[in-house]
């Protein structure tokens, strides 16, 4: 593959604000300005898309930002339609940047007569030409062998102890981190690890889906200040009766540390509502101004890891660097003080 004096970018119009703070980060590392390629995608009137590159992408490592959340099948399609024309164009390599890939709930058979939507994403991606994935936080890390191209699932538990670290200096004695259910343990394990904190689990029976029919506190959370680890926040319903069985069940004070803040429908009221002393969440989905506005909701920023996650896979150097705290303290420097 011909080598390239810098990295080329292209975003969709799922997280702009995203896509230009990872240029703006790149810059900074590079010392020489880098933006995205000029382009244009737009919807004719019946909402088909379009998409019309300006500039020459010949032999070009090309990366595309495009999350592929609400309006998730338009931003699917963006994500294809975008790589077909860089493929057609003649890049050399096209990889998909997704900082919140979409359809990943779908990743086995529930019930008999049920899709494997993650999969057939995958299959889709890769049909468009896309011949590598940079992703955060996948809600199943087994969705990796869905594809056969890379994947790089990059993972927030890193930039979530560098917050805690600062937000909670001097009461890191008084945490306790919590698995919202058993199938998260291991996310909020890692967590709990990095930070030196014991574990709790909250067990919940589910009836159907988006009602909760019973909730159990394992572990002792009394007199601690409980910190609920997830991957995504939807309606927020699980996430605020788990803050108030906690609390229920002798904890201090309840904040959640969330990767993808998708806060559809009543979620951010809720969280507003909530016993929840704070949210945070990551710029992985671009944020609405109700949740920007939100007096106990935070959102920390994705661009540092990712600006440097496109320049280590640019440069062929090693990307699982960057599940380090010690590799993103010195990218994060300055960001979490005050």
């Amino acid at each position: 593959m011909q080598r390239t004096t810098e990295p080329k970018m292209i975003s969709g119009t799922a997280n702009l604000p995203l896509a230009n703070a990872i240029t703006r980060r790149m810059s900074m590392h590079r010392g020489r300005s880098v933006g995205l390629v000029d382009a244009r995608v737009e919807r004719f009137n019946d909402q088909e898309i379009f998409v019309e590159v300006y500039e020459n992408v010949r032999s070009e490592d090309m990366f595309i930002i495009q999350s592929t959340s609400r309006p998730a099948n338009d931003n699917l399609m963006e994500l294809l339609i975008i790589s077909d024309a860089l493929r057609r164009s003649s890049a050399s390599r096209i990889t998909a940047v997704i900082p919140y890939f979409g359809y990943a709930r779908q990743d086995r058979r529930t019930k008999a007569r049920t899709p494997i939507s993650a999969k057939l994403v995958a299959n889709m991606l890769v049909e468009a030409g896309i011949e590598r994935v940079l992703t955060l936080d996948l809600h199943a890390a087994q969705i990796q062998g869905f594809f056969d191209i890379p994947v790089d699932n990059l993972y927030a538990s890193p930039i979530f102890a560098l917050d805690i670290k600062e937000q909670f200096k001097g009461e890191l004695d008084d945490v306790m981190v919590v698995s919202p259910d058993v199938g998260g343990v291991a996310r909020a394990r890692e967590l709990a690890k990095r930070i030196n904190a014991p574990l709790s689990i909250v067990d919940k029976r589910r009836e159907k889906p988006g009602e909760i029919a019973e909730m159990t506190v394992i572990g002792n959370v009394t007199g601690k200040k409980c910190i609920i680890v997830d991957d995504m926040c939807d309606t927020a319903g699980t996430l605020c009766k788990a803050a108030e069985v906690l609390l229920e069940n002798g904890a201090s004070e309840v904040h959640a540390y969330i990767t993808h803040g998708v806060m559809s429908g009543p979620a951010v009221e809720r969280v507003s509502n909530s016993v929840m002393k704070s949210l945070v969440i990551t710029d992985s989905i671009e944020p609405t101004e109700a949740v920007k506005n939100a007096p106990n909701i935070r959102i920390l920023p994705t661009a540092p890891m990712f600006a440097q996650a496109i320049l280590n896979i640019w440069s062929g150097t090693s990307v699982s660097s960057l599940f380090e705290t010690e590799t993103l303290e010195p990218i994060y420097e300055g960001l979490f003080k005050g």
